[in-house]
């Protein structure tokens, strides 16, 4: 179910959280917003689920403006960070919740929470208070509380971000999984960068309240609007007067021309990359540069810490002035 945006503004006193937001997330997609803290996201999100109010503009969910309607009459589902669960009750009787207070009969109940449980792998744990499922669990469990309603768009709002990286990377995995079998309208506020790119269609960049670029993962990536983009989106460094990624240099140990000359000052390995800092021997080039390798790239150089190398883009990487 589409929701349309259309001029929306949003001021707190005298900051301008938001400011003319126009956007369009199409039916079934999964739309992450991202951007830095304070950026907009979060306000937008909270905009469309109708617990802000716009100063300005429009929202429109599934072709009715929705721009007036409380949060009950929107039909979405939301999800927070914190999960928000009732601890006095069980897995099951969490999920269940939203379809009591709308009076189903018991039996249609029943039906559709064993279902929702066994979506999101918790069938096990339905007699289970919240505080007895893990942190992973326990979001899992409120996804199945948001989605019990059949809402028309779902919601979530930085839903991982209290939870370790390997859980985290887990649910990320588990949540492009979950969208693809039940197609729900998706937006996820983010300021993980590694996390929109994984999973969603489409990524919104938000800075200072404004939208700086809409597009696929593989776009935004590879394309980026600007240099705000090129730098939240994934390592930057400066080679010469140009933004480059680290991976998209060329390092040589033998001289060559219109190349930027530096010594490494620095190696790391992690894992199976090689991490080089390199400071420039011009003086002009105050920066130094940070060079990403795999294991086998760094063993064929030669090289090591102290070594004279030389620096270029490679073929058809992205640079930026």
């Amino acid at each position: 179910m589409s929701i349309e945006i259309q001029g929306v503004g949003k001021r707190f006193g005298d900051f301008v959280a938001l400011e003319n937001i126009d956007l369009s997330i199409p039916t079934g997609q999964l739309t992450a917003l991202l951007g830095p803290s304070g950026g907009g996201k979060s306000t937008l999100l909270r905009i469309i689920a109708g617990l802000e109010n716009a100063d300005e503009g429009t929202v429109e969910i599934e072709g009715v403006n929705a721009t007036q309607l409380p949060p009950q009459k929107r039909n979405v589902g939301f999800v927070f960070q914190h999960y928000a669960a009732f601890k006095h009750m069980t897995v099951a009787k969490n999920v269940a919740f939203g379809l009591e207070i709308r009076k189903r009969p018991k039996h249609e109940i029943k039906a559709k929470v064993a279902e929702l449980l066994e979506l999101v792998h918790l069938s096990q744990f339905a007699d289970r208070l919240p505080s007895q499922l893990s942190g992973g669990q326990r979001q899992r469990m409120a996804l199945a509380r948001a989605l019990a309603i059949e809402p028309s768009v779902l919601l979530l709002d930085e839903p991982f971000g209290a939870l370790d990286a390997k859980v985290r990377k887990e649910l990320r995995d588990w949540l492009r999984r979950l969208h693809d079998e039940v197609h729900v309208t998706t937006v996820f506020v983010t300021h993980d960068q590694e996390e929109a790119l994984e999973v969603s269609d489409s990524i919104v960049v938000i800075n200072e309240g404004r939208i700086e670029q809409i597009g696929s993962p593989d776009d935004l990536y590879d394309r980026p609007a600007n240099e705000f983009v090129l730098s939240f989106l994934g390592p930057v460094t400066q080679l010469g007067d140009r933004s480059i990624r680290p991976h998209d240099i060329a390092v040589s140990p033998i001289e060559i021309s219109s190349a930027v000359e530096g010594r490494i000052t620095r190696w790391t390995r992690v894992g199976f990359e090689v991490r080089l800092e390199v400071t420039p021997t011009d003086p002009r080039f105050e920066d130094r540069v940070l060079v990403s390798l795999t294991r086998a790239e760094a063993s064929g150089l030669g090289v090591g810490e102290g070594s004279l190398v030389w620096l270029r883009p490679m073929d058809g990487a992205l640079t930026l002035v």
